[in-house]
């Protein structure tokens, strides 16, 4: 049996902790969670060894946020996933693996958080194949519709869209809208 992904969970909230802690507790080994963004955060990591750094991007003051995206290159095998709930610059949370929208469904928190922690990359074919809900995004964008006007259609948050995207560009190489319109057109995907 493979050990439980170890998390960290970086958020002021103590409702947001707890809710978190409650929800994840049997499937993911928890440390103890940290309040605020400290200045010897990446000592912290290099002791503590999570496969996982939960943490609202809010709490990064502006200095430090070179610093994460070194440390997330410093420490590709543990995920940076960002916990939204307010607006949040994109350039910001492109430097996390994930964003997670607090307002998920409980069931698929724990998912997502587990699908980010992969230790070693898969270079596998059918790692660069668009999941479902990665090709009904790709079509919308296609057809010019905004990240709003996705999130509205689909019914999942803004920043979910935008993590969609992203990894439809890692995935495909495309980062124009015309040119994944192409895409969409040569595999089929519009009629």
């Amino acid at each position: 049996m493979k050990p439980q992904p170890v998390l960290l969970i970086l958020e002021p909230s103590d409702i947001i902790r707890a809710g978190l802690e409650t929800l994840l507790d049997r499937q993911f080994t928890l440390l103890a969670p940290l309040r605020d963004y400290p200045p010897d955060l990446p000592g912290r990591l290099s002791r503590l060894q999570p496969d996982i750094l939960l943490l609202n991007p809010t709490l990064i003051p502006a200095p430090t946020r070179m610093q994460l995206a070194a440390l997330a290159q410093a420490r590709p095998s543990m995920a940076i996933v960002a916990l939204v709930y307010q607006y949040v610059e994109p350039q910001l949370l492109e430097t996390f693996r994930a964003v997670l929208d607090i307002r998920e469904q409980g069931s698929h928190v724990a998912q997502r958080l587990r699908e980010c922690c992969r230790t070693e990359p898969d270079t596998s074919p059918e790692s660069y194949e668009l999941s479902e809900r990665e090709t009904e995004v790709l079509l919308l964008v296609a057809q010019g519709c905004s990240s709003k006007e996705i999130a509205d259609r689909l019914h999942i948050s803004i920043h979910t869209v935008n993590t969609h995207r992203k990894n439809i560009t890692h995935k495909t190489g495309i980062k124009s809208v015309a040119g994944l319109a192409v895409y969409a057109m040569l595999h089929n995907l519009i009629n």
